[in-house]
């Protein structure tokens, strides 16, 4: 049994036609921990860690979903269509998106008609069901991050000026240094003033070269000189900057085109990754970013930046829902190490923790 299907069981019963299994906060977390012995990549200690992390990090969303489902459950009444529409208002409000929203009151709604559910703590177990298992099925079989084993792995992240791309950037370059990686950086958003100096500043702190050109200087001859750079120092990946004007989408779509044809022309195979990234503390305002730059490029994954800042953890199945594009990576913390490939189990931990220990 999987780490995700322990947590299920944890707290709904491996049968749905008997009573919710009880549990304690700790039995739920034990899980999560033994789960290490079955994780091919990460030592026991590594998988505690990041559990913790991710609980540390959505603590803002976690602490404000619970508290307003506790109180909108005080006053559940199963034949009241005025409480689903409560209901329905608290998703919205949390980010869960529209569609998963209908899912999830019509989940309940079904349930209160069939008598499964009469009480608070009733209601509470499928609400919470439905988005861990909505959780796991965003896109399970694509959100590996997708690295070239013949030689260098080039990604090109997009998105809006403020997001936290540059930042993203770095704390990759970080990470994958700290594996004895080498990497070099390309400053492609050659628009925004101060873009191409702030790349160079990160290059020095992380130990990564970048490549660069004056500003106004032309992006995708920016992204060949990278390309060779690479090549010819030996280096196992390339992490490209672009600009991130959304005021002319006609000139961004043909920029990114330009950059995309430069690298498949020298790698044919390349970008092996096509970053979006995204504010999670904008909420619905970055759902609608990841619909244009969908429209724009083809984006192979998300960057959800900003996580431990927001109180709308609901995001992530907003976009799987809607969009239907993984999230590959997301920003706990402010330090070099917070960023963390996306781990369904470890998500649905850290935001329903407190929730999953209530079914007792």
């Amino acid at each position: 049994m999987g780490l995700f299907d322990k947590i299920k069981s944890a707290f709904t019963g491996a049968d749905k036609q008997t009573e919710p299994q009880e549990v304690v906060e700790d039995d739920v977390k034990e899980v999560v921990e033994d789960s290490a012995a079955e994780d091919t990549t990460l030592e026991p200690d590594d998988t505690k860690k990041e559990t913790e992390q991710y609980e540390k990090g959505l603590k803002k969303s976690r602490v404000s979903f619970t508290r307003r489902l506790n109180e909108l459950l005080a006053n559940f009444r199963y034949e009241d269509e005025e409480f689903f529409e409560e209901l329905e208002d608290l998703l919205i409000e949390s980010d869960v998106g529209f569609e998963a929203t209908m899912q999830i009151a019509e989940k309940l709604r079904y349930e209160s008609k069939v008598e499964n559910v009469r009480s608070m703590k009733d209601a509470e177990r499928v609400i919470v069901q439905t988005m861990v298992d909505m959780y796991g099925e965003s896109n399970p079989d694509h959100h590996e991050f997708n690295e070239n084993p013949d030689g260098l792995t080039v990604v090109l992240f997009v998105g809006v000026n403020g997001v936290g791309k540059t930042t993203t950037i770095a704390k990759m370059a970080h990470q994958y240094i700290d594996k004895g990686k080498k990497v070099v950086m390309a400053a492609g958003d050659t628009f925004r003033a101060g873009a191409i100096e702030q790349l160079h500043i990160w290059g020095d702190r992380v130990g990564a070269e970048v490549i660069s050109t004056k500003q106004g200087g032309d992006p995708a001859a920016v992204v060949y000189d990278g390309i060779k750079t690479a090549q010819e120092s030996g280096a196992d990946i390339l992490l490209i900057d672009t600009a991130g004007r959304l005021q002319n989408k006609k000139n961004l779509m043909n920029e990114l085109e330009k950059m995309k044809r430069v690298i498949s022309r020298e790698i044919p195979d390349a970008p092996h990754e096509t970053l979006l990234v995204l504010d999670a503390t904008t909420g619905q305002n970055a759902l609608n970013q990841a619909k244009i730059f969908q429209e724009t490029t083809d984006v192979t994954g998300i960057v959800l930046t900003k996580m431990d800042g927001t109180a709308k953890g609901g995001i992530v199945l907003a976009i799987g829902k809607e969009l239907g594009i993984p999230v590959k990576f997301v920003g706990l913390g402010e330090t070099m190490n917070d960023l963390h490939p996306f781990d369904t189990e470890k998500f649905a931990y850290g935001l329903f923790k407190e929730l999953i220990a209530q079914t007792n």
